[in-house]
């Protein structure tokens, strides 16, 4: 489904991404780790489209999207739950998640709106107030849940488990973990190196730009550099 072919990507003259090479199958879901500062968040940005790419290549199905807009991408089926949940704190959660399908029309709307409220029934308790009274982890399921809104078929997670509370992230990981038996197609950007590989299909190992390592979740578990460098083992 996606296909990163020796990215590129600079802050002026700083290289933040230096010849990455990623691959996302339909249905996987592919954990990418690191420390703070390796590039994560800026792959993840260069692949929604936000962040410039200054050589190489994002395919998408096949197509090349590397200069396509943020938008586009959007309806071409790519979706991001940003770090920090950057949530439109005025707004009620209800209008939050309505602008997560703010491309598409018709009563399914309605019914996406009423799937995401099965799926955290505390949404739909708190859906007239303002989304900036949530609490982090309330903020990060109606991140996770607006995204969803744009029926992606790429979902892009970047750090999803940031500053929350340890039973708030085993519910994040608990609802990743759903959606990959959903079969949605994940990349997921996550610090929490243990939980994220423990759910991976595949992962990613980037260090100062670079991919590192590759190989399937369980295996980098299980591998003695990853265990010292993220895993404090």
């Amino acid at each position: 489904m996606l296909d990163i072919e020796g990215l590129t990507s600079h802050y002026g003259r700083i290289q933040a991404l230096d010849g990455v090479d990623l691959t996302v199958g339909e249905g996987e879901l592919v954990a990418l780790v690191g420390a703070n500062g390796a590039g994560k968040t800026t792959l993840l940005r260069c692949v929604s489209g936000v962040q410039p790419v200054t050589g190489g290549r994002v395919l998408f199905e096949g197509k090349d999207i590397t200069r396509a807009s943020p938008h586009t991408r959007v309806a071409l089926g790519i979706a991001q739950v940003p770090e920090g949940r950057q949530m439109f704190g005025p707004l009620s959660v209800e209008d939050n998640l309505r602008l997560g399908a703010v491309r598409r029309k018709g009563p399914k709307v309605a019914d996406d709106l009423e799937r995401m409220y099965e799926r955290f029934p505390i949404l739909k308790e708190k859906r007239r107030q303002p989304a900036g009274t949530l609490s982090g982890g309330q903020q990060q399921m109606l991140a996770i849940c607006r995204a969803l809104m744009s029926h992606p078929r790429l979902l892009l997670l970047d750090e999803p488990s940031m500053g929350l509370a340890p039973l708030l992230v085993r519910e994040i990981f608990d609802t990743v973990a759903r959606l990959k038996e959903q079969r949605t197609t994940l990349l997921l950007v996550e610090q929490n190196a243990h939980a994220a590989l423990g759910i991976a299909d595949r992962g990613y190992v980037l260090e100062t730009g670079r991919m590192v390592l590759t190989d399937t979740g369980p295996r980098l578990l299980s591998n003695d550099r990853v265990k010292e460098a993220y895993l404090g083992l």
